[in-house]
């Protein structure tokens, strides 16, 4: 077996040298590999052409869920499974998927998990691997890119900030042909059930079910999102409404924030957003 891991240096701050425990880890042991260190401007076509050039039977992301989607980018409709070393300030995806941030247990699972394919959401021509949203995190997620602070300190610096300036949206949404109009403070597209800080937005998600989440957060509630946090209760419906759908558009009025995977992707007035099934491989733990 040959790995290829592509390493984003800028990943989580100050980060540990990867390439020095990924060889201290595959010293001695007959697994190939080779690494690959994303350059600044991440242009796709680079690295498309490194994954091709190393041959490699599994290609692994080291970063956080914006390195994981740069790698799925350059992998849709590809048999080549796909592995998480989580190295980001969150690491949504490999929570979701139960990879520990501990480096040898994370390269254990590369080297020797389980593939299975999963579904995307592709979303005004980019893909989205982990959740999308539009307004309140999606500002937050802008605040927190410019702060100097990482990890959950940044994020909580970045909550409250994003608390006192983000404005509720009125936005029109078409879901598999419904019509829902609302005032909201944040619409969520997800493909997985929590973001990386443990939140979770979208308890009844699933990454093969040929469908994908619309979670409509209609009021800033601090009462409502500690219920989420912390218990299995259900949403208030009167101030979170979730729809299951394989197909979504959404205008809002005015421009609003939008990300993509943790990637703030700028403001923007219509969505649209479909499923697409089976298109990655994403390598997970063995069963126990």
């Amino acid at each position: 077996m040959k790995l290829f891991f592509i390493i984003n240096p800028g990943s989580g701050g100050d980060a540990p040298d990867y390439k020095t425990l990924i060889a201290t880890y595959f010293k001695g042991k007959e697994t190939a590999f080779d690494v690959y260190e994303l350059p600044k401007d991440c242009d796709l076509t680079k690295i498309r052409a490194a994954i091709k050039g190393a041959k490699a039977d599994r290609v692994i992301a080291v970063g956080g869920d914006g390195t994981v989607k740069l790698v799925a980018t350059c992998l849709v409709n590809s048999d080549t499974p796909i592995g998480i070393i989580p190295a980001g300030s969150a690491n949504g995806m490999a929570k979701e998927l139960n990879i520990p941030e501990d480096v040898n247990l994370a390269l254990g699972i590369a080297e020797n998990g389980s593939a299975k394919k999963i579904h995307l959401i592709k979303i005004n021509e980019e893909i989205c691997i982990h959740l999308s949203d539009l307004g309140f995190n999606a500002y937050l997620v802008k605040r927190f890119d410019s702060l100097p602070e990482r990890g959950m300190w940044g994020y909580a610096k970045a909550t409250w900030q994003a608390l006192w300036r983000s404005k509720k949206m009125a936005v029109a949404l078409n879901i598999n042909g419904k019509k829902v109009t609302s005032q909201a403070a944040m619409v969520a597209i997800a493909n997985a059930t929590m973001y990386g800080t443990g939140l979770k937005i979208n308890p009844h998600g699933k990454l093969d079910d040929k469908l994908f989440e619309v979670v409509i957060v209609k009021d800033y509630s601090y009462l409502e999102i500690l219920k989420i946090w912390f218990t299995k209760l259900p949403f208030n419906p009167k101030k979170i409404e979730v729809f299951q759908t394989s197909k979504l558009t959404i205008h809002s009025k005015s421009k609003v924030h939008f990300q993509i995977d943790g990637e703030y992707m700028g403001k923007i007035n219509d969505l649209k957003a479909e499923i697409v099934v089976d298109a990655i491989s994403i390598i997970l733990p063995n069963p126990d």
